[in-house]
């Protein structure tokens, strides 16, 4: 009789990674290869490419950071969700912020680690999420608890992410296809909420919170 009969094949995770600093993708890319069953068969640096390649490699897991050119992470994941809802996604970054972590798992993220986690954490993660866990930083998962809800509305973070290289209430309202005093409005609400004296000061407070 065969010694081999009766064992189940070896199931190998196909990983995509979506990584705008080449050193720092290549170095997940290296760490998680070392994993006898995890392959990591796809990298981009772009937010955009995520859906394509993640098509294209039939990947099982994602791998994506948030802040990358094209489309953050948060928005990738929610698109993943839509055209690929049986890849699993994992956040991992540098920006360990409370309104991230809401934000991502909003939008149906299925981790969120931060970059200074072990390897051997986020090789974990990368298992657990495709059994259909959730996996969270635990010191986080407090954070956001302790902060509250992001109390911005899609359309006052747009604003406020338009606002933030100095552009002018005519140039935002331009780009976003609204009208000044639309703008004006949506500035003065998100000034309010976040408790600032100006929309500069709002820019800041938001992108510390993690609400941008």
């Amino acid at each position: 009789m065969n010694d081999l009969q009766g064992e189940q094949p070896a199931v190998t995770i196909r990983v995509l990674l979506a990584e705008d600093q080449s050193m720092v993708r290549e170095a997940l890319a290296t760490l998680l290869g070392l994993e006898a069953d995890i392959d990591v068969v796809a990298q981009v640096a772009r937010g955009d490419e995520v859906v394509a390649a993640a098509r294209e490699h039939a990947v099982d897991v994602a791998l994506l950071d948030i802040e990358m050119p094209g489309m953050t992470g948060i928005d990738a994941a929610t698109l993943l969700r839509k055209e690929l809802p049986g890849v699993k996604v994992v956040i991992v970054t540098t920006f360990g912020r409370p309104g991230y972590l809401r934000r991502a798992m909003e939008q149906g993220a299925d981790a969120f680690l931060v970059k200074d986690a072990p390897a051997a954490q986020l090789a974990d993660a990368v298992r657990r999420v495709l059994a259909g866990e959730k996996v969270i930083d635990p010191t986080l998962a407090a954070l956001a608890l302790s902060e509250g809800a992001d109390p911005l509305t899609g359309r006052e973070r747009e604003v406020l992410r338009a606002a933030a290289d100095g552009s002018v209430n005519a140039e935002i309202a331009k780009a976003l296809h609204l009208s000044e005093g639309t703008v004006r409005n949506y500035l003065s609400t998100a000034i309010q909420k976040t408790g600032a004296r100006n929309r500069s000061e709002a820019v800041r407070i938001a992108r510390e919170k993690g609400w941008l």
